[in-house]
């Protein structure tokens, strides 16, 4: 792999500098495809007369960072740069810059404009706007593509490599050509499907969802409602739990780092960080058993899932009473009501209006912190 990666690298410069010199025809694709499968990127499609050559927008699903590219050696296309900023990176890579940095709106209006004008080559959009595997659903497309003009054609595509995945997420253009050029070859199956034509008075969001459908039964996948921000968000999540287990200890303060008991010390590592986390969730819920945090943590893996399902009380508990700990807060009318169900009923004492003032009494400082509690578990539950 690192031999074939350094020879590629050498090669791929070569090609690069082909493309660039060669006019965009069919000598510059059919050179450039034969030198593309010296480094590994075999190139296959069904049937290349069902390509409609009066179409203007291509539309297929997004599985590498090298997508258009891939296409581009079949047929004359440009991409629009939706990311990242413009200048030789985003030329060198085979994006079209548009020079547009607003809206949506904005960009649609510069593709219809781009459109009217016959000379140039189709548009090669894809809705997802995101990457994905390809082998388990199709996020869900975005209406703007289907705004520029009425008819488009969807193109199927598939990707496969030999031991080493595809796609990964959150992985950059440069990690993902590396891989390219270390495996022995990654091949591309572009699949032409017919062109959809949009009915009457129908909207781009239905003609998105319906193009979505066709391309989805295409490669045998499930079509999701899930979008590219959904799994942006998807993303933060999974890099915020990876991190909270193993933070290190100069990033956090010492008040903050999770207290591990000395008799853990030469316990297993998953013990060490189910315990971890269990303090974690003892800090935010302290009237909730510790054991009764470690069983649902065993089975989640997750802190935040176990704090909802101790909320919303889906995991019956006993709180813990006021000899057990000290300044615990009085647990409110769901958490006793879902303990009630198992255990009897738990009493909750009236709470006392929060004050206006800072309260002189000890006493009364601790019931309006109580209340105030109460007030952002209520508000959180919402």
């Amino acid at each position: 792999g690192l031999c074939l990666l350094v020879l590629r690298l050498f090669i791929g410069v070569h090609v690069f500098l082909v493309s660039c010199a060669l006019p965009d025809s069919v000598l510059r694709r059919f050179i450039v495809r034969v030198m593309c499968s010296v480094l590994g990127l075999f190139v296959r499609q069904n049937d290349p007369r069902l390509r409609d050559v009066s179409v203007r927008v291509y539309i297929a699903n997004h599985v590498t960072q090298f997508d258009h590219n891939i296409i581009n050696l079949l047929t004359s296309c440009n991409t629009p740069a939706l990311n990242g900023a413009p200048g030789f990176i985003c030329w060198s890579r085979g994006f079209m810059e548009l020079g547009v940095t607003g809206s949506r709106a904005e960009l649609v209006d510069s593709l219809k404009v781009y459109s009217s004008h016959r000379g140039n080559p189709p548009l090669l959009l894809f809705p997802e706007e995101a990457a994905t595997n390809g082998r388990a659903g199709l996020l869900r497309f975005s209406s703007w593509p289907f705004s520029v003009l009425d008819v488009v054609q969807p193109v199927a595509l598939r990707v496969q490599r030999p031991l080493i995945t595809v796609s990964v997420a959150d992985s950059s253009w440069i990690t993902e050509l590396l891989w390219t050029f270390f495996v022995p070859f990654t091949v591309y199956q572009v699949r032409w499907m017919p062109s959809v034509p949009r009915r009457a008075e129908e909207l781009s969001e239905d003609f998105a969802l319906r193009v979505q459908e066709l391309l989805a039964m295409e490669l045998g996948v499930v079509s999701t409602r899930l979008t590219a921000a959904d799994k942006t968000e998807h993303m933060k999540r999974l890099r915020h739990t990876s991190l909270l287990p193993f933070a290190p200890a100069s990033s956090q303060p010492l008040a903050a780092r999770p207290r591990v008991p000395s008799s853990l010390t030469g316990a297993a590592p998953e013990d060490v960080r189910i315990t971890a986390m269990a303090q974690r969730v003892k800090e935010v819920l302290p009237h909730v058993p510790l054991e009764v945090i470690r069983i649902d943590l065993a089975q989640t893996n997750c802190v935040d899932t176990t704090i909802a399902n101790l909320l919303e009380g889906r995991v019956p508990f006993f709180p813990e009473s006021k000899e057990a700990g000290t300044d615990l807060p009085v647990p409110s009318t769901s958490q006793a009501a879902a303990a009630s169900g198992i255990q009897g009923s738990v009493a909750v004492p009236p709470s006392k209006p929060a004050t206006k003032q800072f309260a002189k009494s000890p006493v009364e400082r601790h019931l309006s912190l109580q209340e105030r509690k109460r007030a952002l578990y209520d508000y959180a539950r919402r």
